[in-house]
């Protein structure tokens, strides 16, 4: 269902030959040998010293922490960089065999028949998920701050007068953008490019969606009714794409006011094909996005 991601730009590109420039030797052997993606080997940040500036976001709940630095100050200015800090998901095997052990605790809590602790486990079993943006830019600062959100509310006259004026004046290509008029937008609707273009667009066959599920059977284990299979509305970028995720995991994203239920689209559009032509959709948007100021001024006036 999902498009074949886009070549690396050209940006990407010269990041990359900067990185391996910058490597030593045998990093560089391990490099051209493809050593260091999901293997063991030795790596280094792709910058010297990390001085913290500020803490842009942080969830106790998801035990991710997102940091703004300074980095490669002893050379100059300095430049900025993002580093996101994320514990990984325990491995059962792997903690049932410390429990078997003797681990390292402190008793912080004791009461009748409960106890807590902090235990201490192994470096196996104590590594942080560590995501690193650098050269990170303005725009990459402002992705990851922490934002409120509001909540509004698009009509199909708002679509076409404000919200996809907009997304055209950012640059997007109309072709990438699924125009209201046929399909309020790519997250509402799944569709396939007849071969005879005065059709328009149809409704993917039943069969597309029994072999998506039956292919993430054989893959994954995962059957159908286990599965939360939805497109988003706004989306993250203008290209349709399906997110298929297992229902015991809280996708970011899966909430109601973004995410949309594949079969209810799919059931809501043979019902009726101008569907989303007609109705108002809710989402959220963050408080600094222009396209709030303008639906918002809409809905004032």
């Amino acid at each position: 269902m999902a498009d074949a991601a886009p070549p690396p730009s050209k940006r990407k590109r010269e990041l990359a030959d900067a990185g391996t420039a910058a490597c030593g030797t045998e990093d560089k052997e391990a490099m051209v040998a493809g050593v260091g993606n999901g293997t063991s080997a030795p790596a280094h940040f792709p910058f010297s010293g990390f001085r913290v500036k500020k803490v842009l976001r942080e969830s106790a709940r998801d035990k991710i922490l997102f940091l703004h630095g300074k980095v490669n100050e002893a050379s100059g200015d300095g430049e900025d960089a993002i580093v996101i800090l994320e514990k990984t998901p325990f491995q059962v095997e792997q903690v049932a065999q410390l429990l078997m052990g003797s681990p390292e605790l402190q008793l912080q809590f004791s009461n009748d028949i409960y106890s807590t602790y902090h235990m201490f486990p192994p470096r196996q079993l104590s590594d942080v998920k560590t995501t690193v943006v650098y050269p990170a830019t303005e725009k990459h600062l402002q992705k990851y701050l922490r934002q409120d959100l509001r909540l509004v509310r698009e009509t199909g006259g708002d679509y076409k007068s404000i919200t996809l004026p907009h997304l055209e004046s950012q640059s997007l290509s109309i072709q990438w953008v699924y125009n209201i008029l046929d399909k309020k937008a790519e997250a509402d609707r799944i569709v396939f490019e007849n071969p005879d273009p005065s059709d328009g667009f149809v409704l993917i066959p039943d069969l597309k969606w029994n072999q998506q599920q039956e292919a993430i059977l054989q893959r994954y284990q995962v059957r159908g009714d286990r599965l939360r299979v939805y497109l988003h509305y706004l989306p993250s970028y203008y290209h349709l794409h399906v997110h298929f995720t297992a229902l015991g995991f809280e996708a970011p994203g899966s909430a109601v006011e973004r995410a949309h239920l594949l079969a209810d689209v799919i059931e809501n559009l043979e019902q009726d094909p101008a569907h989303y032509q007609q109705r108002t959709l809710t989402f959220a948007l963050r408080a600094d996005d222009p396209l709030l100021t303008l639906l918002q001024e809409a809905q004032k006036s």
